[in-house]
């Protein structure tokens, strides 16, 4: 099995492997917690297993479903905040062509902002649209999703009528309780089951993500194998991959390297990034501990973040992903007049200009004083994402580990959501 690897060497100038070591232990037991399930909030490590445990049937559903929304609609409103959504989005931008003309279904986001002017513009672009709604929401109650499902589910029925919605949206919801699931149960619209023991942020690979995903037109099958199997090397070798992404960025933490910055030298993985962010920042950032998330795209930053990186404080690291191989070839052409004096670069594969200058990047970044890692992704595929998702979920929560939080709840993205309630006068959020 080809797979994902793991390159630290540009991080031992910075850190030793005895330090790296000390972190190596404390992951080996914080993996063991996740494994049997005595870590802090184990009630949430159904994801731990959870590629392993879809089955053909879900996968056929899901399949079957998406198709049907493909054939009765020109666009899929994909309604969900945070996991609910961007698990899906890293996928369908990772494996679209950057100007695709979507001559099927298009797949558009919505519930994950309450900006009234997007929500205006979405509206207007759906007015003269067959479309349909996938809402995605444990409770029903979440704001963001639920004003935007209110307004497009009302904007569905005076389109298409009351039958037509129903047929037209999805609901992926708790499998007994909330506001969302009242309604689907009343309204009849078919449904998906969030586990209640799978966090938001490592819901990817549940019908969270992969009912969008197959909606797109994507191989969710492919998507699972890869986690299937990354699950399975992890087994086979100790969780190696993850543990020792883990151990060595908590090495870094410890001689305060507090941000991590993950690189992309491929515009396809900017909502991966994203998708990164959300697990390790809501995950890791408790009780005042936490390297800070960050994510730049390169070489289009290097002209706006790279000074910063390169003289800035250094209390930062990077970790690049790169793609070994690309989709397609092209090569730099000649000029007979050579006034941009690109000449010497005559003959070669773009991919090898891209490639020099993320290793010319990692160089001087690392004489500057960054740390560098990188994780090296074969080809961009869905098998391989699904790679990358599993790794990186599993890394997170041995790292949470190591760090001694609860890894899984997210007590503090409550507190803006009080002052919110307040302010907008919510029964039982009086101003005190």
């Amino acid at each position: 099995m080809d797979r994902i690897k793991l390159d630290y060497s540009k991080v031992l100038s910075f850190v030793g492997e005895e330090e790296i070591a000390v972190q190596r232990e404390k992951a080996t037991k914080a993996l063991k917690g996740l494994e049997d399930g005595t870590c802090k909030g184990s009630d949430f490590l159904g994801w731990l297993d959870l590629p392993v445990h879809i089955t053909d049937d879900e996968l056929n559903r899901i399949s079957a479903c998406a198709n049907k929304l493909r054939e009765q609609t020109d666009v899929v409103v994909i309604v969900g905040i945070g996991g609910s959504y961007l698990g899906a989005k890293a996928v369908i931008e990772a494996m679209s062509g950057s100007f695709d003309a979507y001559s099927g279904t298009k797949v558009v986001f919505a519930g994950n902002n309450v900006s009234e002017d997007y929500l205006y513009e979405l509206q207007a672009f759906l007015k003269d649209k067959k479309f349909g709604i996938c809402v995605i929401s444990k409770s029903g109650t979440t704001t963001e999703p639920a004003v935007a499902f209110r307004l497009l589910k009302d904007q569905l029925i005076e389109q298409e009528g009351v039958t037509v919605a129903r047929e037209r949206i999805v609901a992926i919801t708790d499998e007994k309780k909330g506001a969302l699931r009242t309604m689907s149960d009343r309204e009849g619209y078919e449904t998906f089951v969030i586990p209640d023991n799978v966090g938001g942020r490592y819901s990817v690979l549940t019908p969270v993500g992969l009912l969008p995903v197959a909606i797109a037109g994507f191989d969710v099958r492919a998507l699972v194998k890869g986690a299937v199997d990354m699950r399975a090397y992890g087994k086979e070798n100790g969780a190696e991959l993850s543990a020792t992404y883990a151990a060595v960025r908590n090495a870094l933490y410890e001689k305060g390297y507090v941000i991590e910055i993950t690189v992309n030298f491929n515009p396809k993985l900017h909502y991966v990034a994203e998708w990164w962010k959300q697990l390790y920042g809501e995950s890791e950032g408790k009780e005042n501990k936490g390297i800070f998330p960050a994510s730049v795209d390169f070489t289009t930053d290097l002209h706006s973040m790279g000074q910063y990186i390169q003289e800035g404080r250094r209390n930062l690291f990077e970790t690049v992903l790169s793609i070994d191989k690309t989709k397609y070839s092209l090569q730099v052409p000649c000029d007979a007049h050579d006034l941009d004096k690109l000449n010497y670069l005559a003959g070669k594969r773009v991919d090898e200009v891209n490639k020099m200058a993320e290793l010319g990047t990692q160089l001087a970044h690392v004489d500057g004083g960054v740390p560098n890692i990188r994780v090296i992704i074969p080809e961009l595929t869905e098998y391989y994402l699904g790679q990358l998702f599993y790794f990186y979920e599993l890394a997170c929560g041995i790292s949470g580990g190591i760090l001694g939080v609860n890894t899984f709840d997210q007590p503090g993205v409550e507190a803006y959501k009080n002052n919110m309630f307040m302010l907008l006068g919510k029964p039982g959020y009086e101003r005190k």
